[in-house]
């Protein structure tokens, strides 16, 4: 019997979910692993980045990566799940670009606060800039977007409630960006909500291709 393409698109988007929950796993599990394995590192003062540096750093390399992948097995999943409003095209192209900046962020390291500057911190902190913009408004745009198609609108309060959140982290990120003050605690939890709408997305997805 020949597998028609009705049958193999919501299988192909749920293969896309479970990737990207698999990538946002292993990266929410590299950083934990990452504290132990670095507790010189004080939380309060380092953000996530710096773990980068040092004996460990292709640990923190990976997290690029999984994270990097996890992105686009997201994007490609909600661009095959009905959303197709101009807003979610955005949503999803935004999403990408941070794919992207991701991959750049793990090839350059960055500079640990205090040390000396080189070209691959200023590259590192281009990037992060870049990818912390795109992802932000991505989870607006697809956030919103949700509520314009029938199979999402059920879950676009939940999405909302976690970009809330998201902006506030970030807030109170850049408001901590100084000397004394902990900053590394306030990139944890933005990198902790954010993650929380990558894997409730995700899995909201893997959900609806198999419904």
């Amino acid at each position: 019997m020949t597998t028609t393409n009705a049958e193999t698109a919501p299988a192909l988007t749920s293969f896309f979910a479970t990737a990207a929950i698999a990538c946002f796993t292993y990266a929410l599990l590299t950083i934990i692993v990452l504290h132990v394995l670095r507790p010189d590192y004080a939380p309060a003062s380092h953000m996530i980045s710096d773990y980068g540096v040092g004996p460990y750093g292709w640990v923190m390399v990976t997290w690029f990566v999984a994270t990097s992948c996890g992105c686009l097995m997201l994007l490609l999943g909600l661009s095959r799940s009905g959303l197709n409003s101009i807003t979610a095209r955005l949503g999803v192209l935004l999403l990408g670009i941070a794919s992207i900046g991701l991959l750049v962020s793990a090839v350059f390291p960055t500079d640990l606060a205090g040390g000396p500057r080189t070209r691959a911190g200023e590259i590192h902190t281009i990037s992060f800039l870049v990818n912390i913009g795109s992802i932000i408004v991505a989870t607006v745009l697809l956030s919103l977007s949700f509520g314009s198609s029938p199979r999402w609108r059920t879950y676009r309060s939940t999405a909302v409630v976690l970009t809330l959140l998201i902006l506030v982290a970030f807030v109170i990120q850049f408001r901590t960006l100084h000397r004394g003050m902990p900053y590394g605690l306030a990139n944890r939890l933005f990198v902790a909500v954010l993650f929380a709408w990558f894997l409730a997305t995700a899995f909201r997805l893997r959900t609806l291709a198999r419904g």
